[in-house]
C-alpha cells in the first residue's frame, strides 16, 4: 500500500501540472484579450483534454488494485501520465510568434497532438491490464471498441486537414467523454 501512496503522489504532481498548464493558457485570454487570436477549435480540444485528464485521474484510483509494484509498472505509469502533460504543452506553446493564432498553430501541430492522443488511448489498454485480470476482464463491452475507435479517429485526424472534420471530431469526442463519465462515473470495483 505504501507504493500506491508514492505513485499516487507522482500522479497528482504530473496531472496537477497538466491542469495548471491548461488553466494558465486559458486564463491568458481573460488577462490579455486580443493579444492572441482565439480559436474555437483549439478551445474545444482544451475542453476535451481537461475532461480526459479529470476522468483519467478519477479512474487511476483503481491503481490500488495492483498488489505488487515493480519498476517497469512504475515507469510505465509515469510515462503514461507524462503523455497528458505533453498534450497540454502542445495545446499551449510558450509563444505564438510564428503563427497567425491558435487555429493556425493547432493545424501546424495537429499531427503531434493526435499522435500523442492515440498513444494515450493505446497506453490505456496496458494501464487497464496492470490493474489485474479481474479488472481487465470486468471492463465494459464498450471499452475495447471505444479505445479502437478513438485510436482510428486520431489516425484519421492526422491525415485529414478539413476544418469541418476537426470541429465535428472535437465535439464528438467531448460529447462522448461526457456521456462516458456520466454513465460510469460512480462505478467502483
Amino acid at each position: 500500500m505504501e507504493e500506491f501512496m508514492h505513485i499516487k503522489s507522482i500522479i497528482a504532481i504530473i496531472l496537477g501540472l497538466s491542469l495548471t498548464h491548461l488553466i494558465k493558457g486559458s486564463v491568458n485570454f481573460i488577462q490579455h484579450p486580443g493579444r492572441k487570436k482565439f480559436s474555437l477549435l483549439h478551445f474545444l480540444w482544451v475542453v476535451y483534454i481537461f475532461l480526459l485528464i479529470i476522468h483519467f485521474w478519477w479512474w487511476e484510483f483503481n491503481l490500488k488494485l495492483i498488489i505488487q509494484w515493480n519498476f517497469a509498472d512504475y515507469l510505465f505509469i509515469i510515462t503514461y501520465i507524462m503523455l497528458y502533460y505533453l498534450l497540454c504543452a502542445i495545446l499551449y506553446p510558450d509563444d505564438l510568434k510564428d503563427y497567425k493564432g491558435y487555429e493556425d498553430y493547432f493545424f501546424s501541430r495537429k499531427n503531434w497532438f493526435f499522435s500523442v492522443l492515440a498513444l494515450c488511448f493505446t497506453a490505456d489498454i496496458v494501464d487497464t491490464f496492470l490493474k489485474g485480470n479481474n479488472y481487465f476482464l470486468a471492463t465494459t463491452p464498450e471499452y475495447f471498441p471505444r479505445i479502437i475507435a478513438h485510436i482510428l479517429l486520431c489516425i484519421m485526424a492526422v491525415l485529414i486537414k478539413n476544418k469541418t472534420f476537426h470541429y465535428v471530431l472535437a465535439v464528438v469526442f467531448i460529447l462522448y467523454e461526457i456521456s462516458f463519465i456520466f454513465r460510469f462515473f460512480n462505478i467502483e470495483s
